[in-house]
Protein backbone atom coordinates (compact mmCIF):
# COMPACT_ATOMS: atom_id res chain seq x y z
CA UNK A 1 0.00 0.00 0.00
CA UNK A 2 1.03 3.46 -0.83
CA UNK A 3 1.62 6.79 0.89
CA UNK A 4 -1.51 8.16 -0.89
CA UNK A 5 -3.60 4.68 -0.31
CA UNK A 6 -3.24 5.15 3.28
CA UNK A 7 -3.71 9.29 3.55
CA UNK A 8 -6.97 8.65 1.37
CA UNK A 9 -7.58 5.96 3.79
CA UNK A 10 -7.82 7.65 6.80
CA UNK A 11 -8.70 11.46 5.45
CA UNK A 12 -11.37 10.24 3.29
CA UNK A 13 -14.45 10.13 6.48
CA UNK A 14 -13.59 12.98 7.25
CA UNK A 15 -14.40 14.96 4.44
CA UNK A 16 -16.76 12.83 2.88
CA UNK A 17 -20.42 12.43 4.65
CA UNK A 18 -21.60 9.64 6.07
CA UNK A 19 -23.70 7.44 3.99
CA UNK A 20 -24.98 5.21 6.89
CA UNK A 21 -28.56 5.36 6.95
CA UNK A 22 -27.91 5.45 11.24
CA UNK A 23 -26.13 8.05 10.99
CA UNK A 24 -27.75 10.22 8.97
CA UNK A 25 -30.78 9.43 11.10
CA UNK A 26 -29.14 10.82 14.18
CA UNK A 27 -27.91 13.84 12.21
CA UNK A 28 -30.92 14.60 11.01
CA UNK A 29 -32.39 14.53 14.69
CA UNK A 30 -30.10 16.76 15.92
CA UNK A 31 -30.65 19.44 13.27
CA UNK A 32 -34.48 19.44 13.77
CA UNK A 33 -36.70 21.85 15.58
CA UNK A 34 -38.57 18.75 17.54
CA UNK A 35 -35.97 16.90 19.57
CA UNK A 36 -34.55 20.12 20.58
CA UNK A 37 -37.60 20.93 22.17
CA UNK A 38 -37.87 17.39 23.68
CA UNK A 39 -34.42 18.12 25.31
CA UNK A 40 -35.26 21.08 26.78
CA UNK A 41 -38.63 19.45 28.34
CA UNK A 42 -35.75 17.05 29.64
CA UNK A 43 -33.59 19.36 30.80
CA UNK A 44 -36.55 21.20 32.20
CA UNK A 45 -37.75 17.83 34.07
CA UNK A 46 -34.27 18.03 35.53
CA UNK A 47 -34.24 21.09 36.65
CA UNK A 48 -38.03 20.24 38.55
CA UNK A 49 -36.38 17.39 40.00
CA UNK A 50 -33.41 19.05 41.34
CA UNK A 51 -35.50 22.02 42.77
CA UNK A 52 -37.51 19.51 44.17
CA UNK A 53 -35.07 17.50 45.69
CA UNK A 54 -33.38 21.19 46.98
CA UNK A 55 -37.06 22.33 48.12
CA UNK A 56 -37.47 18.74 50.62
CA UNK A 57 -33.48 19.27 51.72
CA UNK A 58 -34.30 22.53 53.33
CA UNK A 59 -37.66 21.65 54.19
CA UNK A 60 -35.86 18.66 56.11
CA UNK A 61 -33.06 21.00 57.85
CA UNK A 62 -36.02 23.27 59.03
CA UNK A 63 -37.63 20.32 60.30
CA UNK A 64 -34.59 19.42 62.15
CA UNK A 65 -33.72 22.37 63.69
CA UNK A 66 -37.28 22.67 64.80
CA UNK A 67 -37.33 19.45 66.13
CA UNK A 68 -33.51 20.39 67.71
CA UNK A 69 -34.83 23.84 69.07
CA UNK A 70 -38.17 21.83 70.52
CA UNK A 71 -36.09 19.14 72.14
CA UNK A 72 -33.85 21.63 73.46
CA UNK A 73 -36.76 23.35 75.46
CA UNK A 74 -38.38 20.07 76.48
CA UNK A 75 -35.29 18.40 77.29
CA UNK A 76 -34.63 17.95 81.31
CA UNK A 77 -32.11 20.47 82.76
CA UNK A 78 -28.87 18.82 83.62
CA UNK A 79 -28.26 18.59 87.32
CA UNK A 80 -26.09 21.63 88.81
CA UNK A 81 -22.92 21.03 90.27
CA UNK A 82 -20.42 23.25 92.63
CA UNK A 83 -17.61 23.18 95.03
CA UNK A 84 -18.36 23.78 98.52
CA UNK A 85 -16.05 23.17 101.76
CA UNK A 86 -18.05 21.01 104.04
CA UNK A 87 -17.05 20.62 108.12
CA UNK A 88 -18.16 17.74 110.23
CA UNK A 89 -17.50 18.56 114.04
CA UNK A 90 -18.54 17.24 116.99
CA UNK A 91 -17.71 16.73 120.99
CA UNK A 92 -16.22 13.37 121.83
CA UNK A 93 -19.29 12.84 123.80
CA UNK A 94 -21.55 14.97 122.04
CA UNK A 95 -23.38 14.63 118.83
CA UNK A 96 -22.75 15.63 115.04
CA UNK A 97 -22.31 18.90 113.45
CA UNK A 98 -22.76 19.67 109.61
CA UNK A 99 -21.35 22.75 108.34
CA UNK A 100 -21.43 24.20 104.15
CA UNK A 101 -19.62 27.14 103.19
CA UNK A 102 -19.36 28.85 99.83
CA UNK A 103 -15.22 29.45 100.85
CA UNK A 104 -13.50 29.29 103.59
CA UNK A 105 -13.34 33.02 104.71
CA UNK A 106 -17.34 32.61 104.72
CA UNK A 107 -18.14 32.65 109.03
CA UNK A 108 -22.06 32.35 107.74
CA UNK A 109 -22.84 28.96 106.74
CA UNK A 110 -24.67 27.94 103.45
CA UNK A 111 -26.01 25.38 105.87
CA UNK A 112 -25.61 24.40 109.12
CA UNK A 113 -27.45 20.74 110.47
CA UNK A 114 -27.28 19.49 113.65
CA UNK A 115 -27.27 15.93 113.59
CA UNK A 116 -28.74 13.64 116.09
CA UNK A 117 -25.95 10.72 115.28
CA UNK A 118 -23.07 10.62 118.00
CA UNK A 119 -19.96 11.43 117.13
CA UNK A 120 -18.44 8.45 118.49
CA UNK A 121 -20.89 6.06 116.10
CA UNK A 122 -20.02 8.55 113.26
CA UNK A 123 -16.44 7.70 113.99
CA UNK A 124 -17.28 4.34 114.06
CA UNK A 125 -19.51 4.16 110.71
CA UNK A 126 -16.76 6.01 108.86
CA UNK A 127 -14.39 3.04 110.03
CA UNK A 128 -16.11 0.67 107.28
CA UNK A 129 -14.94 2.79 104.52
CA UNK A 130 -19.00 4.14 103.15
CA UNK A 131 -20.97 6.71 104.80
CA UNK A 132 -24.74 7.11 103.59
CA UNK A 133 -26.82 10.01 105.34
CA UNK A 134 -29.93 10.59 104.30
CA UNK A 135 -32.38 13.79 105.34
CA UNK A 136 -35.29 13.09 104.06
CA UNK A 137 -38.86 15.57 105.01
CA UNK A 138 -42.12 15.07 103.42
CA UNK A 139 -43.76 17.26 100.69
CA UNK A 140 -46.61 19.19 103.27
CA UNK A 141 -47.96 21.70 101.68
CA UNK A 142 -46.21 25.09 103.83
CA UNK A 143 -42.81 23.18 103.09
CA UNK A 144 -43.34 22.59 99.12
CA UNK A 145 -42.54 26.26 98.44
CA UNK A 146 -39.40 26.94 99.98
CA UNK A 147 -35.77 26.31 99.58
CA UNK A 148 -34.53 22.44 100.35
CA UNK A 149 -32.11 23.60 102.53
CA UNK A 150 -34.45 25.72 104.38
CA UNK A 151 -36.31 22.90 105.96
CA UNK A 152 -36.27 22.73 109.35
CA UNK A 153 -36.51 19.56 110.79
CA UNK A 154 -35.52 16.61 108.76
CA UNK A 155 -35.86 12.39 109.45
CA UNK A 156 -32.21 10.87 109.63
CA UNK A 157 -30.68 7.70 107.75
CA UNK A 158 -27.08 6.44 108.49
CA UNK A 159 -26.49 3.68 106.10
CA UNK A 160 -29.81 2.65 105.69
CA UNK A 161 -30.66 2.81 109.65
CA UNK A 162 -33.41 5.88 111.12
CA UNK A 163 -31.11 7.77 113.55
CA UNK A 164 -33.86 10.13 114.72
CA UNK A 165 -33.52 13.39 113.31
CA UNK A 166 -31.46 16.37 111.83
CA UNK A 167 -32.16 19.93 112.71
CA UNK A 168 -31.29 23.50 110.30
CA UNK A 169 -30.07 25.85 112.99
CA UNK A 170 -28.24 29.70 112.43
CA UNK A 171 -24.21 29.94 112.76
CA UNK A 172 -24.05 31.70 116.97
CA UNK A 173 -21.29 33.47 117.75
CA UNK A 174 -19.69 29.91 118.71
CA UNK A 175 -19.80 28.71 115.94
CA UNK A 176 -18.54 31.52 113.95
CA UNK A 177 -15.43 31.89 116.26
CA UNK A 178 -14.49 28.31 115.18
CA UNK A 179 -14.59 28.98 112.03
CA UNK A 180 -12.84 31.38 112.23
CA UNK A 181 -10.13 29.22 113.59
CA UNK A 182 -10.46 26.93 110.34
CA UNK A 183 -10.25 29.68 107.66
CA UNK A 184 -6.55 29.15 106.79
CA UNK A 185 -7.83 25.50 106.72
CA UNK A 186 -9.30 23.96 103.23
CA UNK A 187 -8.64 20.24 103.76
CA UNK A 188 -7.89 18.72 107.10
CA UNK A 189 -9.07 16.60 110.52
CA UNK A 190 -8.10 17.15 114.07
CA UNK A 191 -9.22 18.55 117.41
CA UNK A 192 -10.11 21.62 119.03
CA UNK A 193 -8.64 22.12 122.72
CA UNK A 194 -11.54 21.98 125.39
CA UNK A 195 -12.74 25.40 126.51
CA UNK A 196 -13.11 26.50 122.93
CA UNK A 197 -16.63 28.30 123.60
CA UNK A 198 -17.90 26.08 121.60
CA UNK A 199 -20.66 24.36 124.95
CA UNK A 200 -23.87 24.86 122.52
CA UNK A 201 -26.96 22.96 122.67
CA UNK A 202 -26.61 21.83 126.88
CA UNK A 203 -23.15 20.31 125.69
CA UNK A 204 -20.54 20.67 128.23
CA UNK A 205 -17.75 23.15 127.15
CA UNK A 206 -15.03 20.62 128.82
CA UNK A 207 -15.06 18.51 125.95
CA UNK A 208 -12.54 18.61 122.98
CA UNK A 209 -14.01 19.13 119.48
CA UNK A 210 -13.38 16.62 116.62
CA UNK A 211 -13.38 18.03 113.06
CA UNK A 212 -12.75 17.21 109.77
CA UNK A 213 -12.82 19.58 106.61
CA UNK A 214 -12.79 18.75 103.39
CA UNK A 215 -14.18 19.67 99.82
CA UNK A 216 -17.41 18.52 98.67
CA UNK A 217 -19.32 18.17 95.53
CA UNK A 218 -22.79 19.95 95.52
CA UNK A 219 -24.80 18.63 93.17
CA UNK A 220 -28.85 20.04 93.25
CA UNK A 221 -30.68 17.64 90.82
CA UNK A 222 -33.89 19.01 91.32
CA UNK A 223 -35.67 21.37 93.65
CA UNK A 224 -36.53 18.25 95.91
CA UNK A 225 -32.64 16.62 95.96
CA UNK A 226 -29.68 18.11 97.09
CA UNK A 227 -26.60 15.95 97.62
CA UNK A 228 -22.75 16.89 99.07
CA UNK A 229 -20.06 14.15 98.54
CA UNK A 230 -17.06 13.84 100.04
CA UNK A 231 -14.06 14.46 97.30
CA UNK A 232 -11.53 12.40 99.39
CA UNK A 233 -7.52 14.23 98.83
CA UNK A 234 -6.19 10.48 99.01
CA UNK A 235 -6.50 8.93 96.04
CA UNK A 236 -5.91 5.14 97.39
CA UNK A 237 -8.30 5.96 100.49
CA UNK A 238 -11.48 4.06 100.01
CA UNK A 239 -13.39 6.69 102.21
CA UNK A 240 -16.42 7.88 100.32
CA UNK A 241 -18.64 10.03 102.78
CA UNK A 242 -21.91 11.21 101.29
CA UNK A 243 -25.18 13.47 102.73
CA UNK A 244 -28.24 13.90 100.82
CA UNK A 245 -31.11 16.05 101.42
CA UNK A 246 -34.18 14.65 99.71
CA UNK A 247 -38.58 15.88 99.82
CA UNK A 248 -40.39 12.53 99.40
CA UNK A 249 -43.86 12.40 98.67
CA UNK A 250 -44.94 10.71 101.63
Amino acid sequence: MTKIDTLRRFLLPCITPPTNPAAASLAGVTSTGAPKKRLSTSLRDDIYVQDSASSSASSSEATSASDYNLSAVTAPQRPSKTMVIGTIFGRKKGHVWFCVQHDRLSVKPLLLLELSIATSQLVHEMGSGLVRVALECPTRPELTSCLLRSVPVWTMFCNGRKLGFAVRRSANEETRMMLKRLESMTVGAGVLPSGSGLGGSGESDTDEVMYMRANYEHVVGSSDSESFHLINPDANSAQELSIFLLRTST
